[in-house]
């Protein structure tokens, strides 16, 4: 049985790789459907409460109204010298590659599941025309591609600066 739960964080990042307006500084209403195996064990499978209650809070603390970026991105520097300088402490969510929707859906994906949650399918809404549909055999390549990438390629948590 597959349970659907939607999500929504809000989210600025920059695509400094690329050419034109992704290159610059914004941000994105970010919808995240997540597609979830469950088990019937009884009269139910799952309380909906189960999901909320794990992945509501990281969504909030590491994600909503934070920058997603790239700590090989030179702006990256910048921010966190500010940071040193004046005592602001800006929500900078740290990736090691490009803060493309691949990427973030691979990363939420991660997450989610290390929460314990047997998460089937994810599709990341960037605007209103662009999803992403990001499978769990997506992600197994995806994991077994990065592993075999140097330490510096890797889609995964930092040390926050």
């Amino acid at each position: 049985m597959i349970i659907r739960k939607d999500y929504k964080f809000y989210a600025a990042h920059r695509n400094e790789e690329l050419a034109g307006k992704c290159r610059n500084l914004h941000g994105h209403r970010y919808a995240v459907r997540c597609f979830f195996r469950v088990e019937r064990q009884g009269a139910i499978s799952t309380l909906f409460e189960d999901f909320d209650s794990k992945i509501g809070p990281l969504l909030k603390s590491e994600y909503d109204h934070g920058m997603l970026i790239n700590v090989n991105d030179p702006l990256y520097a910048t921010l966190c010298d500010h940071m040193r300088r004046t005592g602001e402490d800006l929500k900078l969510k740290e990736f090691d590659a490009p803060t493309s929707v691949e990427n973030l859906a691979h990363r939420l994906f991660s997450e989610i599941t290390e929460l314990g949650f047997d998460l089937e399918r994810l599709e990341v809404q960037e605007t209103d025309t662009s999803t992403i549909v990001y499978t769990r055999e997506d992600w197994v390549t995806d994991n077994r591609h990065l592993a075999c990438q140097p330490p510096q390629q890797l889609v995964g948590p930092t040390e926050q600066v």
